[in-house]
């Protein structure tokens, strides 16, 4: 069985997905020429990585999950909240794909997807959050929001605030 459909059946059976991803830690890494000012939240989707933007031509990088096809987009924004174990209500989208789904999911719940703390961009029902499916991280898993492992939207929470920020680029 090759890689690539090994990698798509793991996805399609809920497996681990990339697993040398999911098991990243943060990693500081140079930027040079950086277009953006320190405190900024780069995300590249089509890397599957977060930046966050230090002084000196420094980041922070880390694995993410990322918009499935169709289902992602690019642009700058802010962090308008910050939560931990946030509760989750599926938006209107995700509710019409799966009726099943409970209206809320209470925050600490094994089945809430956005894991340990939550991030709110403004101007949409987007956010950066945790999970609890550690082996979607590196993949396009979501309906647009940016998964991260829970260690990893820890380290973040701690490190940035509302107002920073958050530029997404395909």
């Amino acid at each position: 069985m090759s890689k690539r459909i090994a990698v798509a059946l793991a996805a399609t059976l809920g497996l681990g997905i990339v697993t040398t991803a999911a098991q990243a830690r943060p990693t500081m890494v140079g930027v040079h020429g950086s277009e953006y000012s320190p405190g900024t939240i780069v995300v590249k989707t089509g890397e599957r990585h977060l930046y966050l933007i230090l002084d000196s031509g420094k980041a922070m990088r880390y694995p993410v999950g990322v918009g499935r096809y169709g289902k992602q987009w690019a642009g700058s924004t802010r962090i308008d909240g910050k939560y931990r174990n946030p509760a989750w209500s599926p938006p209107a989208e995700v509710k019409r794909d799966k009726p099943s789904m409970p209206n809320v999911i209470p925050g600490g719940s094994p089945k809430n997807p956005m894991g340990v703390a939550a991030m709110t961009l403004s101007g949409g029902e987007y956010a950066i959050h945790g999970t609890n499916m550690p082996g979607s991280v590196g993949g396009f898993v979501s309906y647009g929001c940016i998964r991260m492992l829970n260690t990893d939207i820890t380290d973040l929470y701690d490190r940035v605030s509302v107002g920073t920020r958050v530029v997404v680029t395909r």
